[in-house]
């Protein structure tokens, strides 16, 4: 897991300063009423980080099952991502993955052959979890940076 680990870090490091570059009105700006903003995208991938982190340590424990699944719309929504300061949204986003990485790094092998009902009610591996939570990241700030 060092090396999914490192790919967290280094896309989080690497998007950084290009992140904090972007305007407040380009980031906010919605191409239509029902897709989110970037700002709201990044805001999507601080609370993926946050519910993942979680994921992993229920995971790890062998309890994910009891994990609530995440309703994205409705948190993006709740939280008001396009209201934050996005100087405050880009170190929430770089902090809560470098904390995600360093939880990565040191998982147990044995506990990525664990199940947790994590998916729209599917049971899947922690090791899953944790690959998909790097193509979800990639996929995401893409759309940011396109």
């Amino acid at each position: 897991m060092h090396d999914i680990a490192d790919q967290i870090r280094d896309i989080v490091t690497n998007a950084k300063p290009a992140l904090i570059k972007l305007s407040p009105e380009t980031v906010r700006k919605k191409e239509r009423p029902d897709k989110w903003s970037k700002q709201e995208i990044l805001g999507h991938l601080l609370d993926s980080a946050a519910n993942n982190l979680q994921r992993i340590i229920w995971s790890v424990q062998n309890r994910a099952d009891e994990f609530p699944l995440y309703n994205q719309d409705r948190w993006v929504e709740i939280q008001r991502y396009n209201d934050m300061d996005w100087t405050d949204l880009v170190e929430l986003f770089y902090v809560n993955n470098m904390q995600l990485a360093r939880v990565v790094e040191h998982i147990p092998d044995e506990a990525l052959k664990n199940f947790g009902n994590m998916y729209k009610g599917e049971p899947v591996r922690l090791e899953f979890v944790i690959t998909d939570y790097v193509r979800h990241l990639q996929h995401h700030m893409g759309q940011i940076a396109g």
